[in-house]
């Protein structure tokens, strides 16, 4: 790939932008940027339940797809208003996810929705097309998603 410099010549190989150098891939690599859902529920909004629950659901979510941390991208987590113990964040770099980027942000609050939940939505490269990802929604959350297999 070339580029014309301000001088009129071309910049070549080594010299390639950033941009053009994050853009390239190689012609074995598969990979695409995929998302992947998940969800669990809290029997009570204690710090304990918010770690051990969300590490369960990022287990799961690893497990599931086969991931591995320089897989990911980014990770949001969303929790509904009834939790205020911790950040789910913490249950991540607690279990030792410490270069992805991660987010909370509360959930909308609708009338009849689940109760003490958190969501999770993870950024992630795989080979694997989207039919055959695996969304795990735990405990109380399977309702919200009745239609994804296990």
């Amino acid at each position: 790939m070339s580029r014309r410099r301000d001088d009129g010549t071309d910049r070549r190989g080594d010299d390639d932008s950033l941009a053009e150098q994050a853009l390239s891939t190689s012609a074995d690599d598969d990979r695409r940027v995929r998302a992947i859902r998940g969800a669990t529920t809290l029997d009570a909004d204690t710090r304990e339940q918010v770690i051990a629950r969300t590490q369960e659901l990022l287990g799961a979510v690893y497990a599931r797809n086969e991931l591995h941390e320089e897989d990911v991208v980014s990770i949001v987590f969303t929790a509904t208003e009834d939790i205020s113990s911790a950040f789910p964040a913490e249950a991540a770099r607690e279990a030792g996810i410490s270069h992805v980027p991660l987010l909370c942000a509360r959930e909308l609050e609708i009338d009849g929705g689940i109760e003490r939940c958190i969501r999770v939505l993870v950024h992630a490269y795989t080979t694997r097309h989207r039919r055959e990802l695996r969304h795990p929604y735990l405990h109380g959350a399977r309702q919200l998603r009745t239609d994804l297999p296990e």
